[in-house]
Protein backbone atom coordinates (compact mmCIF):
# COMPACT_ATOMS: atom_id res chain seq x y z
CA UNK A 1 0.00 0.00 0.00
CA UNK A 2 1.58 3.60 -1.22
CA UNK A 3 2.40 5.72 1.84
CA UNK A 4 1.63 9.19 2.17
CA UNK A 5 5.00 11.63 1.97
CA UNK A 6 6.19 12.84 5.40
CA UNK A 7 5.31 15.82 6.77
CA UNK A 8 5.35 17.79 9.87
CA UNK A 9 2.98 16.61 11.54
CA UNK A 10 1.36 19.79 12.80
CA UNK A 11 0.14 20.14 9.21
CA UNK A 12 -2.26 16.83 9.29
CA UNK A 13 -6.05 17.07 9.17
CA UNK A 14 -8.44 14.51 9.44
CA UNK A 15 -12.17 14.42 8.12
CA UNK A 16 -14.93 11.85 7.60
CA UNK A 17 -17.30 11.82 4.74
CA UNK A 18 -20.44 12.63 5.81
CA UNK A 19 -23.44 11.15 4.16
CA UNK A 20 -24.66 14.81 2.50
CA UNK A 21 -20.74 14.54 1.21
CA UNK A 22 -21.53 11.34 -0.48
CA UNK A 23 -20.45 11.73 -4.20
CA UNK A 24 -18.38 14.83 -3.87
CA UNK A 25 -15.19 15.25 -5.75
CA UNK A 26 -12.66 15.27 -3.86
CA UNK A 27 -11.08 18.67 -4.94
CA UNK A 28 -14.59 19.98 -3.40
CA UNK A 29 -14.98 18.35 -0.47
CA UNK A 30 -11.43 19.67 0.52
CA UNK A 31 -12.22 23.52 -0.73
CA UNK A 32 -15.14 22.84 1.66
CA UNK A 33 -12.58 21.91 4.31
CA UNK A 34 -9.81 24.33 3.33
CA UNK A 35 -11.12 27.69 2.13
CA UNK A 36 -7.90 30.04 2.08
CA UNK A 37 -6.19 27.99 -0.04
CA UNK A 38 -6.95 28.10 -3.47
CA UNK A 39 -8.92 24.81 -5.55
CA UNK A 40 -5.46 24.48 -7.59
CA UNK A 41 -3.13 24.13 -4.81
CA UNK A 42 -5.23 21.54 -3.44
CA UNK A 43 -5.20 19.59 -6.99
CA UNK A 44 -1.64 19.76 -6.47
CA UNK A 45 -1.68 18.84 -2.97
CA UNK A 46 -3.79 15.76 -3.98
CA UNK A 47 -1.61 15.06 -7.39
CA UNK A 48 1.20 15.11 -5.54
CA UNK A 49 0.39 12.73 -2.92
CA UNK A 50 -0.45 14.50 0.25
CA UNK A 51 -3.84 13.15 0.28
CA UNK A 52 -5.45 9.96 1.44
CA UNK A 53 -8.88 8.45 1.47
CA UNK A 54 -9.55 5.41 2.90
CA UNK A 55 -5.93 4.33 4.24
CA UNK A 56 -5.14 4.83 0.08
CA UNK A 57 -3.27 8.12 -1.46
CA UNK A 58 -5.80 9.54 -3.42
CA UNK A 59 -3.85 10.54 -6.42
CA UNK A 60 -7.07 12.12 -8.23
CA UNK A 61 -8.82 15.06 -7.88
CA UNK A 62 -11.84 13.86 -9.63
CA UNK A 63 -12.39 10.81 -7.03
CA UNK A 64 -15.90 10.34 -5.46
CA UNK A 65 -16.21 10.37 -2.21
CA UNK A 66 -18.41 7.26 -0.28
CA UNK A 67 -20.02 7.47 3.08
CA UNK A 68 -18.18 6.91 5.97
CA UNK A 69 -14.58 7.20 4.37
CA UNK A 70 -11.54 8.64 6.33
CA UNK A 71 -9.70 11.27 4.61
CA UNK A 72 -6.26 12.38 5.60
CA UNK A 73 -4.52 15.36 4.06
CA UNK A 74 -1.06 16.36 4.45
CA UNK A 75 -0.41 20.63 4.23
CA UNK A 76 2.81 21.39 3.13
CA UNK A 77 3.08 24.75 4.15
CA UNK A 78 4.18 26.90 1.30
CA UNK A 79 7.56 28.96 1.63
CA UNK A 80 7.05 32.45 2.76
CA UNK A 81 8.01 35.34 0.86
CA UNK A 82 10.59 37.36 1.64
CA UNK A 83 8.84 40.61 2.91
CA UNK A 84 10.60 43.65 1.15
CA UNK A 85 10.24 47.51 2.09
CA UNK A 86 8.45 49.51 -0.25
CA UNK A 87 8.49 53.19 0.21
CA UNK A 88 4.50 53.92 -0.50
CA UNK A 89 2.99 57.45 0.52
CA UNK A 90 0.98 56.95 3.78
CA UNK A 91 -1.12 58.72 5.81
CA UNK A 92 -0.53 58.33 9.16
CA UNK A 93 -2.75 59.82 12.08
CA UNK A 94 -0.42 58.91 15.05
CA UNK A 95 2.26 56.67 16.26
CA UNK A 96 3.99 56.15 19.24
CA UNK A 97 6.66 53.42 20.47
CA UNK A 98 3.99 50.55 20.76
CA UNK A 99 1.28 51.18 17.52
CA UNK A 100 0.81 53.11 14.71
CA UNK A 101 -2.68 54.29 13.46
CA UNK A 102 -2.81 54.99 9.70
CA UNK A 103 -5.22 56.08 7.44
CA UNK A 104 -5.71 53.03 4.66
CA UNK A 105 -6.37 54.55 0.71
CA UNK A 106 -8.31 52.95 -1.34
CA UNK A 107 -5.82 49.82 -3.90
CA UNK A 108 -4.09 49.00 -1.10
CA UNK A 109 -3.98 45.68 0.33
CA UNK A 110 -2.97 45.20 4.20
CA UNK A 111 -0.28 42.79 3.59
CA UNK A 112 1.24 40.75 1.09
CA UNK A 113 -0.32 37.08 -0.43
CA UNK A 114 -0.33 35.31 -3.37
CA UNK A 115 1.05 36.89 -6.41
CA UNK A 116 1.19 40.22 -4.41
CA UNK A 117 4.96 40.03 -2.87
CA UNK A 118 4.84 43.86 -2.43
CA UNK A 119 3.16 47.07 -2.60
CA UNK A 120 1.34 46.93 0.66
CA UNK A 121 0.34 48.51 3.83
CA UNK A 122 2.73 45.90 5.39
CA UNK A 123 5.66 46.52 2.72
CA UNK A 124 4.98 50.36 3.51
CA UNK A 125 5.30 49.97 7.41
CA UNK A 126 8.59 47.51 8.14
CA UNK A 127 10.88 50.13 7.34
CA UNK A 128 9.68 52.84 9.53
CA UNK A 129 11.55 53.47 12.76
CA UNK A 130 11.16 50.74 15.78
CA UNK A 131 9.79 48.49 12.51
CA UNK A 132 6.32 46.33 13.62
CA UNK A 133 5.75 43.59 15.98
CA UNK A 134 6.92 39.92 14.85
CA UNK A 135 4.00 38.61 15.62
CA UNK A 136 2.36 37.17 12.73
CA UNK A 137 5.69 37.19 10.60
CA UNK A 138 6.57 36.75 8.25
CA UNK A 139 3.64 38.34 5.47
CA UNK A 140 1.34 39.51 8.69
CA UNK A 141 3.89 41.57 11.21
CA UNK A 142 2.23 43.87 13.11
CA UNK A 143 -1.69 43.32 11.22
CA UNK A 144 -3.91 43.09 14.60
CA UNK A 145 -7.38 43.69 11.91
CA UNK A 146 -7.52 44.29 8.06
CA UNK A 147 -9.60 46.56 5.83
CA UNK A 148 -10.68 45.74 2.14
CA UNK A 149 -7.82 46.10 -0.20
CA UNK A 150 -10.36 48.87 -1.53
CA UNK A 151 -12.18 49.79 1.71
CA UNK A 152 -10.26 53.13 2.79
CA UNK A 153 -10.05 54.47 6.61
CA UNK A 154 -8.68 53.91 9.64
CA UNK A 155 -6.42 50.86 11.06
CA UNK A 156 -4.15 50.28 13.45
CA UNK A 157 -0.92 48.33 13.32
CA UNK A 158 1.36 46.61 16.60
CA UNK A 159 4.97 47.68 16.80
CA UNK A 160 5.54 45.23 19.59
CA UNK A 161 4.49 42.07 20.35
CA UNK A 162 2.83 42.88 24.05
CA UNK A 163 0.55 45.60 21.44
CA UNK A 164 0.09 43.21 19.30
CA UNK A 165 -1.04 40.37 22.12
CA UNK A 166 -3.27 43.02 23.59
CA UNK A 167 -4.82 44.49 20.65
CA UNK A 168 -5.70 41.36 19.24
CA UNK A 169 -7.56 40.09 22.67
CA UNK A 170 -9.38 43.99 22.14
CA UNK A 171 -10.58 42.74 18.71
CA UNK A 172 -11.16 39.16 19.34
CA UNK A 173 -13.62 40.37 22.26
CA UNK A 174 -15.20 42.93 19.65
CA UNK A 175 -14.57 46.32 22.28
CA UNK A 176 -12.98 48.21 19.63
CA UNK A 177 -15.11 51.13 18.60
CA UNK A 178 -15.75 50.69 14.94
CA UNK A 179 -17.97 53.29 12.47
CA UNK A 180 -18.10 53.19 8.70
CA UNK A 181 -19.70 54.62 6.20
CA UNK A 182 -20.87 53.61 3.35
CA UNK A 183 -22.65 55.25 0.23
CA UNK A 184 -25.23 52.18 -1.10
CA UNK A 185 -28.09 52.11 -3.89
CA UNK A 186 -31.44 52.89 -3.00
CA UNK A 187 -33.44 54.66 0.22
CA UNK A 188 -34.12 52.77 3.12
CA UNK A 189 -37.70 52.52 4.82
CA UNK A 190 -36.97 52.45 8.40
CA UNK A 191 -33.92 54.79 9.07
CA UNK A 192 -31.88 52.46 11.72
CA UNK A 193 -32.06 48.89 12.25
CA UNK A 194 -29.67 45.59 12.46
CA UNK A 195 -28.63 43.01 10.30
CA UNK A 196 -28.56 39.94 12.04
CA UNK A 197 -27.55 36.53 8.90
CA UNK A 198 -25.17 34.36 9.76
CA UNK A 199 -21.83 34.30 6.81
CA UNK A 200 -19.77 31.74 5.62
CA UNK A 201 -17.81 30.52 2.18
CA UNK A 202 -20.14 30.49 -0.70
CA UNK A 203 -20.94 27.34 -2.06
CA UNK A 204 -20.16 28.40 -5.64
CA UNK A 205 -17.12 30.49 -5.52
CA UNK A 206 -14.90 29.97 -2.47
CA UNK A 207 -13.59 33.97 -2.79
CA UNK A 208 -17.36 35.35 -2.16
CA UNK A 209 -19.21 35.53 1.42
CA UNK A 210 -22.91 34.76 1.68
CA UNK A 211 -25.75 34.98 3.80
CA UNK A 212 -26.40 31.06 2.53
CA UNK A 213 -23.70 28.61 3.33
CA UNK A 214 -23.75 25.69 4.54
CA UNK A 215 -21.00 26.57 6.92
CA UNK A 216 -21.58 30.01 8.85
CA UNK A 217 -20.93 31.89 11.34
CA UNK A 218 -22.54 34.26 13.73
CA UNK A 219 -22.78 38.14 12.10
CA UNK A 220 -24.31 41.08 13.00
CA UNK A 221 -24.47 44.46 11.82
CA UNK A 222 -25.46 47.83 13.43
CA UNK A 223 -26.71 50.76 10.62
CA UNK A 224 -28.06 54.24 10.86
CA UNK A 225 -29.05 56.57 8.16
CA UNK A 226 -26.86 59.40 7.70
CA UNK A 227 -28.95 61.31 4.72
CA UNK A 228 -30.51 59.85 1.88
CA UNK A 229 -30.67 60.80 -1.80
CA UNK A 230 -32.58 60.03 -5.09
CA UNK A 231 -31.93 56.54 -5.21
CA UNK A 232 -28.61 56.23 -2.83
CA UNK A 233 -28.31 56.65 1.05
CA UNK A 234 -25.09 57.46 2.96
CA UNK A 235 -25.10 54.71 5.95
CA UNK A 236 -23.08 54.52 8.85
CA UNK A 237 -22.41 51.09 10.06
CA UNK A 238 -21.32 49.44 13.34
CA UNK A 239 -20.23 45.44 13.05
CA UNK A 240 -21.19 43.59 15.75
CA UNK A 241 -18.62 40.86 14.76
CA UNK A 242 -15.67 40.67 12.20
CA UNK A 243 -16.27 38.61 9.60
CA UNK A 244 -14.68 38.40 6.04
CA UNK A 245 -16.72 41.22 3.81
CA UNK A 246 -19.18 41.52 6.55
CA UNK A 247 -20.68 44.63 5.87
CA UNK A 248 -20.40 44.53 2.14
CA UNK A 249 -22.65 41.28 2.13
CA UNK A 250 -24.78 42.03 4.76
CA UNK A 251 -25.97 45.66 3.13
CA UNK A 252 -26.11 43.47 -0.40
CA UNK A 253 -28.68 40.69 1.51
CA UNK A 254 -31.35 43.53 2.36
CA UNK A 255 -31.18 45.06 -1.33
CA UNK A 256 -28.47 47.85 -0.44
CA UNK A 257 -25.09 46.78 -2.25
CA UNK A 258 -22.66 49.69 -1.61
CA UNK A 259 -22.42 51.73 -4.27
CA UNK A 260 -19.15 50.61 -6.60
CA UNK A 261 -18.93 47.13 -4.97
CA UNK A 262 -17.90 44.44 -8.25
CA UNK A 263 -18.06 41.33 -6.01
CA UNK A 264 -21.27 41.60 -3.84
CA UNK A 265 -23.33 44.19 -5.89
CA UNK A 266 -22.66 46.27 -9.44
CA UNK A 267 -25.29 48.10 -11.23
CA UNK A 268 -25.26 50.23 -14.02
CA UNK A 269 -25.59 54.21 -13.26
CA UNK A 270 -29.27 54.89 -14.92
CA UNK A 271 -29.52 57.66 -17.74
CA UNK A 272 -32.08 59.84 -15.11
CA UNK A 273 -28.87 60.80 -13.15
CA UNK A 274 -27.63 64.06 -13.10
CA UNK A 275 -24.07 64.82 -15.39
CA UNK A 276 -22.24 65.49 -12.58
CA UNK A 277 -23.56 62.63 -10.50
CA UNK A 278 -23.41 60.11 -13.61
CA UNK A 279 -20.04 61.38 -14.43
CA UNK A 280 -19.26 60.62 -10.72
CA UNK A 281 -20.62 57.08 -10.84
CA UNK A 282 -18.92 56.22 -13.66
CA UNK A 283 -15.27 57.09 -12.57
CA UNK A 284 -15.74 54.77 -9.12
CA UNK A 285 -14.36 51.41 -9.45
CA UNK A 286 -14.09 50.48 -6.21
CA UNK A 287 -16.53 49.81 -2.96
CA UNK A 288 -17.58 53.38 -1.60
CA UNK A 289 -16.41 51.75 2.20
CA UNK A 290 -14.54 54.32 4.38
CA UNK A 291 -13.84 53.27 8.21
CA UNK A 292 -14.56 56.20 9.25
CA UNK A 293 -13.69 55.67 13.32
CA UNK A 294 -11.67 53.12 15.05
CA UNK A 295 -11.17 53.69 19.14
CA UNK A 296 -9.47 51.18 21.12
CA UNK A 297 -7.60 51.27 24.78
CA UNK A 298 -3.68 52.12 24.37
CA UNK A 299 -1.83 49.02 25.37
CA UNK A 300 0.52 50.58 27.44
CA UNK A 301 -0.95 53.58 28.67
CA UNK A 302 -4.80 52.27 29.42
CA UNK A 303 -6.24 55.49 27.89
CA UNK A 304 -9.24 55.08 25.52
CA UNK A 305 -7.96 56.33 22.22
CA UNK A 306 -10.42 57.60 19.62
CA UNK A 307 -9.40 57.90 16.03
CA UNK A 308 -11.17 59.30 12.56
CA UNK A 309 -10.77 59.88 8.98
CA UNK A 310 -12.09 62.08 6.03
CA UNK A 311 -14.29 60.36 3.28
CA UNK A 312 -11.59 59.61 0.35
CA UNK A 313 -11.85 62.20 -2.57
CA UNK A 314 -13.82 60.12 -5.02
CA UNK A 315 -16.41 59.44 -2.20
CA UNK A 316 -16.94 62.66 -0.92
CA UNK A 317 -17.27 63.55 -4.45
CA UNK A 318 -19.72 61.93 -5.89
CA UNK A 319 -21.62 63.14 -1.94
CA UNK A 320 -21.32 66.30 -2.74
CA UNK A 321 -22.88 65.64 -5.71
CA UNK A 322 -25.60 63.74 -5.06
CA UNK A 323 -26.41 66.42 -2.23
CA UNK A 324 -26.10 69.16 -4.82
CA UNK A 325 -28.48 67.16 -6.92
CA UNK A 326 -31.04 66.89 -4.24
CA UNK A 327 -31.13 70.07 -3.22
CA UNK A 328 -32.31 71.97 -6.95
Amino acid sequence: MATIPPMLEENVQTYTVTDEEVGTRLDIFLTWKFPDITRSRLKTIITDGHVSVADRVAGKAGRLLKGGERVVVVVPAPPPPELSYDPIDLDIIYEDDDLIVVNKGPAIAVHPGAGRPDGTLVNALIGRPGGLSSVGAPIRPGVVHRLDMDTTGVMVVAKTDICHDNLAAQFKEHTPLRRYVALVWGTFKAKSGRIDAPLGRDVADRKKISTRSKKTRKAATVFKVIKSFGGFSLVELSPETGRTHQIRVHLTSINHPVVGDQVYGTRVPHQGLDKPVFDSLKRIKRQLLHAATLGFTHPVTGEFMEFTAPMPPDMAELVGRLEASANR
